[in-house]
């Protein structure tokens, strides 16, 4: 089966994109994730930065991951059950191991676990429409329990959103001095994100699973429809993903990042734009391909996405290293952290270029298929390249 090379240059973009908003968890405080005044205090060049990002990146290109996951399991049923089964068990306890011993900011395992799930419901769907329509219910159903977290939750400043001198000292030991003490924090972290996933993500994360098999199953994902159709889909997705946005973030800095507000009300604005704003951003690489598959930039992000693993993986042994070994933790704002951003980029890009001129897969996709096929005990002559 010959790969699809927008459909890697699409995951070369969402694998890079995720960065912009990871390194700020690797550079700052986990409270300053989502809250920009998680000081207490907020200059100018601090809040315009969260506002860019959460206008075009935040959230968008996690879920344009989830997508491309899940147009990946399309792409995987006809390999059989027990293929897909341990190629997911296998991801999970890779995510388990990255989010335990490196870092508290793991994906890999809720995209593991829900699609555990979600392939079964990819499977069983009688046709597109079915199949899109659940999965579009499953996000809105997690936006709906987004807001009532919203509404239940208590209406004083958490730790959590404003942390303390002392939260923030020790968080910088933890991280910096690593040992038992790091790998117990980890462990708590994972607890928390996995009632997270059970509670409210998870219901989204499926959502975007299974719009992404409907999508890669009707051929939009394939690029079987026509240019000026995507060029049209493209522009007006993300003017309306834009649009849907653009409220809250001016709310959230006129209500000065209020927790209760902030955390939960006004984040469900930004979940329901970007899955629009994410197809959005698929239209246009598909409706402008012509134009752009000869470039060497293009080619070489497809080569970050063909190898997207082991690049998701090689960002948190760069920055983990840079913040935590070399104690840069808590060392810069928002806009000085993205000066970080693009010599990561090149290190990717650079690394699959050189890699995939001599192997046929990354080296974690190799080991990955290649346990795989040991726990399914499917022949790799049986299945498709």
């Amino acid at each position: 089966m010959e790969r699809n090379v927008t459909l890697d240059f699409v995951r070369g973009v969402a694998i890079l994109g995720i960065l912009l908003l990871n390194i700020n968890g690797f550079g700052l405080p986990k409270a300053a994730y989502l809250n920009p005044a998680w000081y207490g205090d907020i200059t100018s060049s601090d809040a315009w930065t969260w506002a860019v990002l959460d206008l075009f990146a935040q959230v968008k290109f996690l879920t344009l991951f989830a997508l491309l996951f899940g147009a990946g399991l399309q792409l995987l049923l006809p390999r059989g059950k027990r293929w897909i089964q341990s190629r997911l068990t296998l991801l999970a306890l890779l995510g388990f191991i990255h989010g335990l011993l490196l870092w508290d900011g793991d994906i890999l395992l809720a995209y593991a676990l829900v699609g555990l799930i979600s392939w079964r419901l990819i499977r069983e769907a009688r046709d597109v429409k079915s199949l899109f329509n659940t999965g579009a219910m499953l996000y809105l159903v997690g936006v709906g329990l987004l807001v009532l977290l919203g509404l239940i939750a208590d209406s004083g400043q958490s730790r959590s959103w404003v942390p303390d001198a002392s939260t923030l000292l020790y968080e910088h030991f933890w991280k910096v001095n690593g040992g038992r003490e790091a790998i117990s924090n980890r462990v708590d972290m994972l607890s928390a994100n996995l009632l997270a996933l059970g509670a409210q993500y998870g219901w989204q994360l499926a959502g975007m699973m299974l719009m992404g098999a409907a999508l890669m199953r009707s051929g939009w994902l394939k690029g079987q429809f026509s240019l000026r159709h995507y060029r049209r889909t493209g522009a007006s997705l993300i003017a309306i993903g834009m649009l849907i946005n653009l409220p809250a973030i001016i709310a959230q800095w006129q209500l000065g990042w209020d927790y209760r507000w902030c955390a939960f009300l006004l984040q469900a604005p930004r979940e329901l734009g970007a899955p629009l704003q994410t197809l959005g951003y698929a239209a246009l690489a598909w409706g402008f391909w012509p134009q752009i598959c000869h470039s060497r930039l293009v080619i070489a992000i497809a080569c970050v996405g063909r190898m997207a693993l082991s690049n998701y993986i090689l960002q948190t042994l760069i920055c983990t290293t840079l913040f935590y070994r070399f104690d840069l933790f808590m060392k810069f704002d928002r806009l000085t952290l993205l000066a970080f951003v693009v010599p990561v980029w090149l290190v990717n890009i650079v690394f699959s270029l050189l890699w995939l001129r001599y192997f046929r897969q990354g080296p974690l996709e190799w080991l990955w298929r290649q346990l795989t096929a040991r726990a399914s005990g499917v022949s790799l002559r049986k299945t498709f390249r």
